[in-house]
């Protein structure tokens, strides 16, 4: 047990180096600090608004995560397999589930980190008012769980091609599904020509359905379930994927 935690902490170690010494992390971290904040105070009108919440801050979330988190995410096995580093990894005395496990966890500290450096935007808004700080703890922790999500799928689609750009765009496609799939224009249509169960079956795969709730402060073992299950999924597939390629 001790030795695979040691390999975990090993592989997160060797990936946040490699992220830290490149500009990845740094452009991540800084185009989600801008894009968070213009999306907040800009477009959804935060002062406007006159609530002591931040309600209009993680709205934006899914979308932000739509396209940074496979950004992030696209390097995790697409650059092993490019470089051929994959062969030497596979080598190492770690096993495939170490790996991944390793990997996904040193990127989601990454996107953690960006989260964490919202912190002004908590203390404005304690500032203006008496918000429920109860709330804004539960919409951090679902957008952490969101972040997770859509990192796995990106681990599964890099796994999958050695070619960035198409992990890049297959991640983007699959994340868009589930953000789509209970956006409320999506589940309007489908409600016209639809069973409500057959609507609510879509809705319930969808990562808008179960953030929105965590992010009222409503965090439901459900919610959370879902969004494990999502990453357990894509690191499960991931290790198939990887496991294969170490086979051929």
């Amino acid at each position: 047990m001790n030795s695979s935690i040691g390999n975990i902490r090993t592989i997160a170690k060797r990936e946040l180096v490699g992220y830290f010494s490149s500009p990845v992390a740094f452009v991540f971290i800084v185009i989600f600090l801008l894009l968070a904040g213009f999306f907040t105070f800009m477009i959804a009108g935060f002062f406007e608004r006159g609530e002591a919440n931040l309600q209009p801050f993680f709205t934006w979330h899914p979308w932000l995560y739509l396209f940074l988190v496979p950004a992030v995410g696209m390097r995790l096995w697409s650059d092993e397999r490019r470089l051929g580093t994959i062969e030497l990894l596979l080598t190492m005395p770690v096993t495939a589930w170490q790996a991944i496990v390793g990997k996904f966890l040193a990127a989601w500290a990454v996107l953690a980190l960006a989260l964490v450096l919202t912190f002004p935007v908590v203390v404005t808004v304690n500032y203006l008012g008496h918000p429920d700080n109860g709330v804004i703890l539960g919409g951090y922790i679902g957008s952490l769980l969101l972040a997770g999500s859509g990192l796995a799928i990106s681990s599964m689609t890099s796994a999958i091609t050695r070619n960035q750009v198409v992990s890049f765009i297959l991640a983007v496609v699959i994340s868009l599904f589930l953000i789509l799939a209970g956006y409320p224009p999506v589940t309007n249509l489908l409600v016209q020509w639809a069973s409500p169960w057959f609507v609510e079956g879509v809705a319930a795969f969808s990562v808008m359905t179960h953030f929105e709730s965590i992010q009222k402060g409503v965090l439901d073992s459900r919610d959370v379930l879902y969004f494990l299950s999502v990453i357990v999924f894509g690191l499960f597939t991931t290790g198939v994927v990887v496991r294969a390629h170490r086979a051929g």
